[in-house]
């Protein structure tokens, strides 16, 4: 009875703070519904997710030190985050407008290198943390490609604050250089070692 409520309550738990997470990073899929700095908040939206990520799925999966955790992590996150962008949506805005941040990939990457490694905590925090900092704007980027260009979604679907012809339609100048994925790839990198580190940590 003891494995089982302990067992039961340890996914409470992964639920509970994927849930959490999911709700730090609600916006962060919504690059488009910010027209005139998408790319700039593609890059700060980008980094948060790398950081929310990496800091909860390391957690989890050193805590039951299985190789799949990470995953399992990344999934709760995902449908609830489908969930909560229902509501733009039920909103009237288009199904290709809505944008939902792609966390899976980057996580599976965080299990095989604890896998590969032989469950060393060491390259976990190094191998892991620089491959979810690099592939997560990557694989954003690819989801963001597909959805309907923001300028020509903007005229048809203005900001619902505002009537139409009030609606500022700008060309973006958010851009970095116009690499907003180089940009994210590489603070990410940098930063989520320190919170996969920090993951770690929170179980000792």
């Amino acid at each position: 009875v003891m494995v089982w409520l302990r067992r039961c309550t340890h996914y409470l738990f992964i639920v509970v703070v994927a849930v959490n997470s999911t709700l730090l990073t609600i916006n962060a899929g919504d690059y488009i519904f910010y027209t005139d700095w998408a790319w700039t908040s593609f890059t700060v939206f980008s980094i948060s997710q790398t950081l929310m990520l990496a800091v909860g799925a390391t957690y989890y999966l050193t805590f039951t030190g299985v190789p799949g955790t990470a995953t399992y992590y990344g999934l709760i996150m995902t449908v609830y985050t489908w969930v909560a962008k229902g509501a733009w949506f039920a909103l009237g805005y288009p199904y290709d407008f809505i944008v939902t941040p792609i966390w899976l990939p980057s996580a599976m990457l965080l299990d095989l290198a604890y896998w590969a490694t032989k469950r060393n905590k060491h390259s976990l925090i190094l191998f892991g943390g620089v491959l979810v900092g690099m592939s997560l704007p990557l694989f954003n980027m690819v989801n963001l490609i597909t959805v309907a260009d923001p300028l020509e979604t903007a005229f048809k679907y203005p900001r619902p604050t505002l009537p139409p012809n009030m609606t500022p339609i700008e060309p973006q100048v958010g851009k970095f250089y116009n690499s907003p994925v180089a940009l994210g790839a590489g603070a990410g990198a940098v930063l989520s070692v320190t919170f996969t580190a920090l993951g770690c940590k929170l179980n000792t």
